[in-house]
């Protein structure tokens, strides 16, 4: 494969603002439009009827809050293909947010003032879902415990086995990269306006295996690299190295993998099934969020921490054991010379000016003094 020379720690200030950018515009989103819920996490009730024709969202949905006096939030579908592909159906679902459950006469009683509303349509029930709303909550909870769960054994994991690269701080960037990749699906469902359901839960896992796998590439290449190329080599060229070492396989597998869930989600919009799309466009996003935050995020994070733990005990040093702690600035004039000659700078002894021999002064005179 073809070994790129991309300057990724260089660069790492606008990798971080774009980021940083549609972080942003994600929150703005969320400030501005919110976020929704599906019923599996608020409670609530759900109903689906099969029609024919073509109807009014605003009207069915004023006709549903007279008759049962609830508000109520409508969706339809039109045009779904059957699994033969030779039939299509219309659906128009009915979702109530609430404690109180909708009886069977409720949904008759819609039922009949739909048809009464448009004659020719036949609603007729499909589907019907009720939540309690401390049942959904219980779940939102549960699922958020499955992903921290996975968020401590993934640490973990990197932590012991890239410990002779400093595991911790390694592990601890990976967690920061799958956060990144985390907000970026999390904004995807706020920007598009997808409800948060089972989903999301399950795209974030995905995500989560995904991006990591591809971390640990990296991670496993700069150990690899720390061994050939030794202390000598800098955290940056290491890093850099490494990730241009693996950054056309990370490109082809994420490529790959970006369209086959691009296939999914076009099949998907054919048939006009809402369930699967809702699950490939975050899955889209994420995949190349993943592989965007392995190559751009992580790597660039681990240098700063490192040379920033080089610099503190370069400053231990030059300190000495009665100088000031590691988190105290060290003046310029103690920390060690990194001139190849190491004549100056640290080696000098304080209060004890180093004189030239040109400026010596009152040389002893040679020989023996002549008597007048």
């Amino acid at each position: 494969m073809r070994t790129f020379q991309i300057k990724f720690y260089e660069n790492r200030k606008i990798f971080f603002a774009i980021s940083l950018g549609i972080m942003a515009i994600g929150l703005l989103f969320n400030i501005i439009f919110g976020v929704k819920l599906d019923i599996n996490f608020k409670g609530g009730a759900m109903i689906k009827y099969s029609y024919s024709g073509s109807i009014d969202a605003s009207t069915v949905t004023g006709v549903v809050e007279k008759t049962v006096n609830r508000s109520v939030s409508t969706g339809i579908s039109q045009d779904i293909k059957s699994a033969s592909g030779d039939q299509t159906l219309n659906n128009v679902t009915l979702t109530f947010a609430g404690t109180d459950s909708l009886t069977v006469d409720n949904q008759k009683a819609i039922q009949t003032a739909l048809n009464k509303e448009y004659p020719n349509a036949n609603f007729q029930i499909v589907e019907s879902n009720s939540v309690n709303p401390t049942m959904g909550r219980s779940f939102f909870l549960k699922c958020l415990v499955a992903v921290l769960l996975a968020f401590l054994l993934l640490d973990f994991y990197i932590a012991v086995r890239f410990r002779k690269i400093g595991g911790t701080a390694a592990a601890v960037f990976a967690i920061v990269a799958l956060l990144h990749d985390v907000a970026m699906v999390y904004f995807t469902f706020v920007i598009f306006r997808i409800a948060l359901d089972a989903n999301f839960i399950a795209v974030v896992l995905t995500i989560l295996g995904y991006s990591l796998n591809d971390t640990i590439v990296v991670y496993d290449r700069i150990r690899e690299n720390r061994r050939l190329l030794g202390l000598k080599a800098g955290y940056g060229t290491l890093v850099d190295t490494s990730i241009n070492q693996t950054f056309t396989r990370s490109v082809y597998t994420a490529a790959t993998t970006f369209m086959s869930v691009a296939v999914v989600f076009v099949v998907a919009s054919f048939y006009h099934l809402t369930s699967v799309t809702t699950f490939a466009l975050p899955m889209m996003i994420g995949v190349v969020s993943g592989a965007y935050s392995s190559i751009c995020i992580a790597g660039p994070l681990y240098v700063m921490w490192e040379q920033r733990k080089v610099r503190s005990k370069a400053a231990r040093l030059a300190a000495g054991p009665a100088g000031p702690k590691a988190s105290e600035p060290v003046p310029a004039a103690q920390v060690p010379n990194e001139n190849p000659e190491g004549k100056s700078g640290a080696s000098a002894q304080p209060g004890k000016p180093k004189q030239s021999p040109k400026t010596k002064q009152n040389p002893k005179p040679r020989g023996k003094k002549r008597k007048r």
